[in-house]
């Protein structure tokens, strides 16, 4: 028997995987930062998401750019 793979899971999952890793790693980011005293105690966490998030679509940006 020949089983056909979905890609369309395949590309779910690696969305959410992608998705989860940003959040994961913008909170641990901003833990370490805000306990090394780094960050102005007016931001948030909303400002280092926002700086991880241009970061990794300039990334992507690049990466089909180059492709």
């Amino acid at each position: 028997m020949i089983f056909k793979q979905n890609n369309n899971i395949k590309m779910f999952g690696e969305k959410i995987g992608y998705a989860l890793a940003y959040f994961l790693f913008t909170t641990v980011l901003f833990f370490i930062l805000k306990l090394l005293d780094k960050i102005p105690n007016s931001w948030s966490y909303f400002h280092i998401m926002m700086i991880t998030f241009l970061i990794a679509l300039l990334g992507v940006v690049i990466k089909r750019f180059l492709e």
